[in-house]
């Protein structure tokens, strides 16, 4: 990531003309909100001095406290490329503070340097995330609304003509390597529709932010090609959903604390400890990892999509999997997490985990090589393996008899997003869905 000066910012937003600046934060939903100003107030913005209404943002504070503020971090400093010539808009990722200038306990971002810290004290200094989203396009109508007409029918790695995403995909790469993103892959998904874009890993904060600027120029992009880009787990029946697999490996002094040359697997016993700790509470972070009642209907069989707590060095359907890469790049792949999670939550509750693993020094059982697909129940239960929660609701459930995971997230961002979550439960649970139409209504 650049380090950038005021003097430094100054000097950019003059010789690009920068007109306006966009200052992003995240919700507790994971829905990037912003507060856009003029280039004449950037010098207060810069201050520390920008004030909004927190009353108004889902799960921030209520209207007698409403007085929030803006923190800029400098080092997120980018202009968009796809701005007016006229003047283009510059955005900063911001941090939100309470008047009195403490870290406001309600803001993803500050929550996930919070674990961070906890991380530091047991001696690590970074935490790395390379994560993988999919998304799926599809075409809008003559009134610039999304409809379920996808754009091709290819396939895993398929190329143009069957590929007609290729040139929006293209043209999204393009913009990201622009604005500083470093892409080390992209192509065409499993499902007709959907697609892969892969950046380089970066340290827990740096990573969020990225997945949270790689949103944004995706829709952007994929508008301008007339299509709707979506992140939603699950949008069509029968085939895969778009999953967000998190790649994730613990430092200490520029040293990849998961590497051991002389370890099983070549993986170090805090690599292992990390793992324990993952399955141990993976049934309970899920609630956040996967926060949509639609998440959970791609985590089912036959989809590729984990469904079981269990892990491998080779096998894709346990839920962690250990990549081949050792050395730097020795991390261990969480396969359940999905594009629509909060990424500052998800990091938050899995590196919480981890370490629980690594301080209670906890033994993962033993890997899981065969296709857990093909297990039957039985098979499945002597082999210890558990299954996640298969509704929002378990979920939630699981989520809130578990103080570690509670923990990770704090008091404040617990309450509320419980309470979120639990009322997107009982709209769906109450809703008459049209199956239940075509199945019941004339035979009843």
């Amino acid at each position: 990531m650049a380090k950038f000066t005021k003097e430094q910012i100054f000097q950019m937003v003059e010789k690009e003309n920068v007109k306006f600046i966009r200052l992003q934060f995240t919700d507790i939903l994971g829905t990037i909100k912003n507060v856009e100003i003029p280039v004449s107030q950037l010098e207060k913005a810069l201050d520390n001095k920008m004030m909004f209404d927190g009353s108004s943002i889902e799960g921030f504070v209520r209207i007698e406290e409403s007085d929030m503020y803006l923190y800029p971090d400098l080092d997120t400093f980018v202009i968009f490329p796809w701005t007016a010539e006229k003047g283009k808009v510059a955005r900063f990722i911001c941090d939100i503070h309470h008047p009195d200038g403490s870290p406001f306990e309600g803001d993803p971002r500050n929550n996930l340097k919070r674990v961070l810290e906890e991380m530091k004290a047991l001696g690590f200094t970074d935490f790395n995330l390379g994560p993988e989203p999919e998304f799926f396009l599809f075409k809008l109508d003559e009134k610039g609304a999304p409809t379920l007409e996808l754009n091709d029918n290819g396939g895993y790695f398929d190329l143009a003509p069957t590929d007609l995403g290729e040139n929006c995909r293209r043209d999204i790469v393009l913009e990201l390597e622009e604005m500083g993103f470093e892409i080390e892959a992209s192509h065409h998904e499993v499902a007709p529709g959907q697609h892969e874009i892969d950046f380089k890993y970066a340290d827990a904060i740096r990573s969020c932010d990225d997945i949270q600027t790689f949103k944004l120029v995706v829709k952007t992009i994929a508008r301008k090609h007339g299509l709707h880009a979506t992140f939603m787990p699950k949008p069509l029946f029968g085939v895969n959903g778009s999953g967000m697999h998190c790649n994730l490996s613990l430092f200490k002094d520029g040293q990849n604390a998961f590497y051991d040359p002389n370890g099983e697997l070549e993986m170090s016993e805090t690599a292992c400890q990390f793992i324990a700790g993952i399955l141990k509470h993976a049934h309970s972070f899920t609630a956040v990892t996967n926060p949509t009642v639609n998440s959970y209907k791609r985590l089912v069989p036959g989809y590729e999509a984990p469904c079981y707590v269990a892990w491998s060095a080779s096998n894709r359907s346990p839920l962690i999997r250990i990549p081949a890469s050792r050395g730097l790049s020795t991390r261990v792949e969480v396969r359940s997490v999905d594009p629509s999670a909060n990424p500052y939550l998800a990091l938050s509750v899995l590196l919480a985990a981890g370490l629980d693993g690594i301080k209670n020094k906890l033994t993962p059982p033993e890997a899981i090589d065969q296709n857990i697909y093909d297990m039957s129940k039985k098979e499945r239960v002597e082999n210890n393996i558990v299954d996640l929660p298969a509704t929002l609701a378990e979920a939630i459930e699981s989520f809130q008899e578990n103080e570690v995971m509670t923990a990770a997230l704090g008091e404040h961002l617990c309450e509320h997003f419980v309470e979120a979550k639990t009322i997107e439960w009982d709209l769906f649970r109450t809703q008459v869905h049209p199956w239940e139409r075509e199945q019941y209504l004339s035979q009843y």
